[in-house]
């Protein structure tokens, strides 16, 4: 017997194949179910999709599914309504982000293949159980904040100063909800692969004793095509029973899901920025409602959508739909750094380094203390120039400059990845005497060596100063040996970029220096204030986390600003994140900016900017009558910050909307126009929506 099937394969939004395929299958087989299908002349995996009301015609042939994928159980109802709804709320189609949250491997296992892999036994998570570990004395603050976790159904803001005790936390939520059912599962999600390691080993630490090592599996990019799998299908399973990962990991297929932890959840990261580009972040609060389980969002600078979303009640507004839970003391009475600012208006021209910062850092390193110095650019010098003629060392494929690393003698540029070797002389005029503009993380390592070679560490060894950034740690295992070292004590300072400011916990760290941060005080980006705040607070938080040595030493962070009276700074200064969300909500409700608002990008790459702004131009006039009914601001079409890359033209055009509900409305209908503008718009590569944007 001949039964139509529905099955979602791979279509990308601009293939107009938004909704299922259909197939015949001889059985009925149940919606969930993984399947390979024929799709033109290649062989697809696919999942069979809820079926919909429409009638097929009479006279039509169904191609046979190829097979199943025999000895897995259904996607979930609640997993398929996940991938509905992101696909729908980010403008994609749900074959895409269906088939994207699956392992690359099991889209590419052939039958033979997959029955090999089914042979293959998955471990028990409780069969190499142990005697449970000491638990730390919880402090009355984390006592206080799991009754209310306990007591209330949430979603939660933690808002914890840096060392308050986050993660101690959502061990025993988690711990609780583990203990009180034998088949719950626990999603634990972090921004980036780097954070990964050190979470990694507290949960293990905590949970393998009471369940095995194979109760906890990660999933992010840093995983082999068949790690993830077999990571992946441990939680399908059941068997895992915390699943730790990056963005990604918010699909995960976990059938005892109950409680959902997004650690830093204020980090851009969170945010995917190509294909669908959805907010895990914003998808986990969603599967929370979805699934029934509880939320925790946990923060030191919060995101200024989740504050407000967490904000009490007043006489003129409803209280939020978050509940805002409060950590404000570090843990063992470790005390929050002391910021000093320095005038950077009354150093000599060119200072680096004030000579006030250079003595502190001195008496940190002799006294065997560590030190972080942050400065979020890396390379060596961000352009090389020629002050003859004015070359400066372009990069022929984009509107931008190629950095100058000076390791390898190399002009890369960080958009295309065009990389060639330094000139002799410059390109322009043949002066032989070309030179650095501006400074990066490079430049500064070996500046810092220069200025303090006669330093000397407590044993009489000269110090020892690292750079962890994008470059250092390209190579497999290079950032968790670096990281290693660091936190043995091998390094006395560390150059980085914001990758050395995120969630780590230096012990010994107890000076923090941040070097050039006022480019984001003036940005035309209205969340760059935003994301600065967040770097300096996360940065100090890597001071003073060892109360044995800040309570003997008062710990510091330094910042060197041309405009150290600026209200940020201020804010800084006291460790004031309530104050400065408050300037800026307020700043943002009278510009009318989300979370205020609501907004949507339209993005197009041509081969010349004429052509992605006429294709803009054109879809704005095309849903002009809707928009205005909807009350929708479309902005004229304009160039993208960075408008070449790769030879390819960028332009974007900006919607913005009071209301959520009316925005998701014009876009669907709106898919429509864009697709068809398409073929009239020959030059263009590609178009996308990015919904809820993070950079604009």
């Amino acid at each position: 017997m001949s039964h139509p099937t529905p099955v979602m394969v791979h279509t990308p939004a601009h293939s107009g194949l938004g909704a299922a395929l259909t197939y015949d299958s001889p059985t009925s087989l149940p919606a969930g179910t993984l399947v390979r299908v024929p799709l033109g002349s290649r062989e697809l995996l696919g999942v069979v999709w809820d079926s919909d009301s429409t009638a097929l015609p009479e006279d039509i042939a169904l191609r046979p599914i190829s097979h199943c994928l025999e000895g897995m159980t259904p996607l979930s109802p609640n997993w398929r309504q996940l991938v509905t709804f992101t696909a729908h709320y980010y403008q994609r189609s749900v074959g895409e982000v269906a088939l994207a949250a699956l392992p690359n491997q099991l889209r590419e296992l052939r039958a033979e293949q997959w029955a090999r892999r089914l042979k293959r036994k998955v471990k028990a998570s409780g069969s190499d159980a142990r005697e449970g570990t000491a638990v730390p004395q919880a402090t009355p603050e984390q006592v206080q904040v799991l009754g209310h976790i306990a007591a209330n159904p949430g979603p939660f803001l933690l808002f914890g100063n840096t060392g308050s005790g986050k993660t101690e936390v959502y061990l025993r939520a988690a711990h609780e909800v583990l203990s009180r059912d034998p088949t719950a599962q626990v999603l634990v999600m972090v921004p980036e692969i780097n954070l990964t390691p050190q979470l990694e080993a507290r949960f293990r630490e905590r949970f393998a004793p009471l369940w095995g090592e194979s109760c906890l599996v990660t999933m992010h990019s840093g995983l082999t095509p068949a790690q993830r799998l077999n990571h992946w299908l441990a939680a399908h399973s059941g068997h895992a029973r915390i699943v730790l990962g990056t963005r990604m990991s918010v699909f995960a297929s976990m059938p005892g899901l109950q409680l959902i932890v997004v650690d830093e959840e204020h980090d851009p990261s969170y945010k995917q920025q190509e294909g669908a580009r959805y907010s895990a972040r914003d998808l986990a609060v969603y599967r929370g409602q979805l699934e029934h389980v509880k939320v925790i969002l946990g923060s030191a600078t919060p995101s200024l959508e989740s504050w407000h979303h967490s904000r009490p009640s007043t006489d003129s507004e409803p209280a939020g739909r978050y509940m805002r839970l409060h950590m404000p003391s570090r843990v063992g009475q470790g005390v929050l750094p002391l910021v000093r600012r320095v005038d950077m208006n009354r150093q000599p021209y060119k200072t680096v380094f004030s000579n006030h910062l250079l003595d502190a850092m001195r008496e940190r390193v002799t006294r065997g203390e560590q030190i972080l110095v942050l400065l979020n650019r890396r390379g060596y010098a961000p352009v090389l120039h020629c002050t003859d003629c004015g070359w400066k060392s372009e990069c022929p494929h984009c509107s931008a400059y190629r950095v100058f690393h000076k390791l390898d003698r190399t002009l890369r540029c960080h958009h295309c990845g065009f990389t060639q070797g330094v000139p002799r002389a410059c390109p322009g005029c043949g002066n032989q005497d070309i030179s650095p503009l501006g400074r990066g993380t490079e430049q500064l390592e070996e500046h810092l060596g220069e200025l303090l070679v006669d330093v000397r560490r407590p044993d009489g060894t000269p110090l020892r100063i690292a750079r962890i950034d994008a470059d250092s740690t390209r190579l497999k295992g290079e950032l968790e040996r670096q990281l290693a070292e660091v936190h043995a004590g091998a390094v006395d300072i560390l150059v980085g970029t914001q990758m050395i400011a995120k969630g780590h916990d230096f012990r010994r760290v107890t000076l923090v220096a941040a070097l050039n941060p006022d480019g984001a005080l003036f940005s035309s980006d209205f969340r760059a204030p935003e994301r600065l705040f967040s770097l300096l607070m996360q940065a100090a938080g890597r001071a003073g986390r060892d109360a044995s040595i800040s309570l003997t030493q008062a710990c510091e962070m330094w910042v060197q600003s041309f405009h150290p009276q600026h209200p940020l700074f201020e804010a800084l200064k006291q460790h004031d994140y309530p104050a400065f969300a408050h300037q800026q909500l307020k700043e943002r409700q009278e510009a009318n900016l989300p979370p205020f608002s609501f907004q949507a990008l339209v993005r197009a790459e041509a081969r010349s900017q004429q052509a992605a702004q006429d294709f803009l131009s054109a879809a704005r006039d095309a849903g002009a009558a809707e928009a205005d009914q909807a009350l929708i601001d479309i902005y004229p079409a304009v160039p993208m910050a960075i408008q070449r890359v790769a030879n390819v033209e960028r332009a974007q055009m900006l919607l913005e909307c009071t209301s959520r509900k009316a925005l998701q409305a014009f876009l669907s209908h709106w898919q429509a126009h864009l697709h068809a503008l398409r073929s009239q718009h020959k030059q263009v590569i590609r178009w996308a929506i990015d919904v809820d944007p993070l950079a604009i």
